[in-house]
């Protein structure tokens, strides 16, 4: 089915169902009950959740195919973001220019950098890398103010001279970003009894091109360019002696992996026409590398599960402050609930990072394999009791 095999079609299926029910699946709590502040189902969250899956994608065919690792991928995330404002304020607020002109010029942006920076492996080429990106990141604070607006960011105005639509709409504001006419912001509430469900225009077109970035990265994967660049990554140096030169395929996984952070930058601004410099900084790039390790580097889902897990930390479990605990352990004593906050006081709200890194680190000892190699851990763990009692009719061949 779709050109594939039987279980990446499973695959494909799994993450179809995910993101277009991601509205029910991420609202499993009543709109009144106090654990209501867990649900992540709304338009801003959720299409977070799916731009940084799309750019933790695009990171792991460049990581997880061939090793090499980048901690300068967020130079094509803001240069992708930069360019989609751009097309906004010259062309039209129709978000399918600005997203096909972030990932064209992330991809050159990308084969530049690439072609330098794939000259060198291992830790030289990471350190080459990171320095692009800074550099990207000052030429976007300070030299490029005129193109990027500095520390401000890049951001619409009135007078802009949009070739395609109007500066202002008709009550004098600012026009909103749209697909043919369906703003991007739109949005539609269904109450069903104590829940409320919401669905975001926005959120579904940034859906739709995840399942489609996942369809060609499944595609990349299975394919002989995808063979190929696990061949770069098992042993290069094997391969250059057969006479096969790997740097055609490493260029090209640079720049598909560029093109990914491009397209991701592009969706983010479609969704939120502005640009910082801040999206090129270090962290951000470190960020993507958290998501692919701690999903699962170099498998298919891994990478959507880690943005997942960690964007869901980063906007629902920071905002657990010490009101919030005191409401939960209200039941307790005076005392005992002060030592209780007290306790668990540093693990949230602006702590978050500190129980992030405290999972990031069981994950790395106990699971190598991210969230993706625990699931299968628990696949199996159910799968042996259902055949446990099954009798042992094996025939051991002998010694």
């Amino acid at each position: 089915m779709f050109g594939l095999e039987k279980r990446d079609t499973t695959l494909l299926l799994i993450v179809v169902v995910l993101t277009l029910f991601a509205p029910f699946i991420l609202n499993p709590f009543p709109t009144n009950s106090g654990l209501a502040q867990f649900n992540a189902g709304y338009p801003d969250l959720m299409q977070r959740f799916v731009i940084f899956g799309i750019f933790a994608i695009g990171f792991n065919i460049l990581f997880g195919l061939t090793g090499y690792l980048s901690f300068g991928h967020a130079a094509f995330l803001g240069v992708g973001s930069y360019s989609a404002v751009w097309m906004f304020k010259l062309l039209s607020m129709n978000v399918i220019p600005a997203i096909v002109l972030s990932v064209v010029i992330a991809g050159l942006f990308a084969l530049v950098i690439g072609y330098v920076s794939l000259r060198r492996s291992g830790i030289y080429f990471s350190i080459l890398t990171l320095a692009f990106a800074q550099m990207s990141f000052s030429l976007a604070y300070s030299v490029l103010t005129p193109i990027t607006n500095g520390e401000t960011g890049l951001q619409l105005t009135l007078n802009d001279p949009r070739i395609l639509g109007s500066a202002a709409t008709a009550d004098g504001s600012i026009p909103v970003t749209n697909l043919f006419g369906l703003e991007m912001r739109s949005t539609y509430n269904l109450a069903v009894g104590p829940w409320d469900f919401q669905f975001s225009a926005g959120y579904y077109l940034c859906a739709l091109v995840l399942i489609a970035a996942f369809y060609v990265a499944i595609r990349i994967f299975r394919s002989p360019f995808g063979m190929m660049l696990r061949a770069v990554k098992s042993n290069q140096q094997r391969m250059n002696y057969t006479g096969l030169n790997s740097k055609p395929y490493t260029l090209a996984a640079f720049v598909i992996s560029g093109m990914y952070a491009g397209l991701a930058g592009g969706l983010l601004a479609s969704m939120d026409p502005l640009a910082g410099a801040e999206r090129m900084q270090w962290t951000a790039s470190g960020e993507v590398v958290l998501m692919t390790i701690l999903g699962g580097a170099g498998t298919l889902i891994g990478p959507v599960l880690g943005a997942g897990f960690i964007k869901y930390f980063e906007n629902i479990f920071s905002k657990i402050n010490d009101n919030v605990l005191h409401g939960w352990f209200s039941f307790l004593p005076d005392g005992l609930e002060d030592f209780v906050v007290f306790i668990l006081h540093p693990f949230i709200g602006k702590g978050w990072h500190l129980t992030l890194g405290i999972l990031f680190m069981l994950v790395v000892i106990y699971l190598p394999g991210g969230l993706v190699e625990g699931g299968q851990r628990v696949g199996k763990l159910f799968g042996r009791g259902k055949t446990g009692d099954a009798p042992q009719n094996k025939t051991n061949p002998a010694e």
